[in-house]
């Protein structure tokens, strides 16, 4: 799977415009880290509703770019349960890290085009 499904990406400049891509890249790659650390937070207090906001959001944020490994790793760790998520938490939040990392290089990239 790409990092970024180009269709959808495509898809979003036709029907919002180029320029306004650039603005909605550039909010996503100031907001999502903030996401990331959120999550790091309410991992290690263990509030599952600030965890399940944040994944949430992360994973609607990065689907409307395409970056749907990025969005299928959160929407993973939306849907799980502290609880149950318990020692598996902590690695998956570190490959949704990198998941972004990712997303982020390549949507640096697109948004120049």
């Amino acid at each position: 799977m790409d990092i970024i499904d180009k269709n959808t990406f495509t898809e979003l400049q036709d029907s919002a415009g180029a320029d306004f891509v650039v603005e909605l890249v550039d909010t996503f790659l100031e907001d999502a880290p903030q996401l990331l650390a959120e999550l790091d937070a309410a991992l290690a207090r263990g509030d599952a509703a600030a965890f399940k906001r944040a994944a949430h959001s992360l994973k609607s944020n990065s689907t409307t770019f395409g970056a749907l490994p990025l969005s299928a790793l959160a929407r993973e760790l939306e849907l799980g349960d502290l609880a149950t998520l318990g020692a598996e938490a902590r690695p998956k939040l570190q490959a949704l890290t990198q998941a972004y990392e990712q997303a982020a290089a390549a949507l640096r990239s697109l948004r120049h085009g």
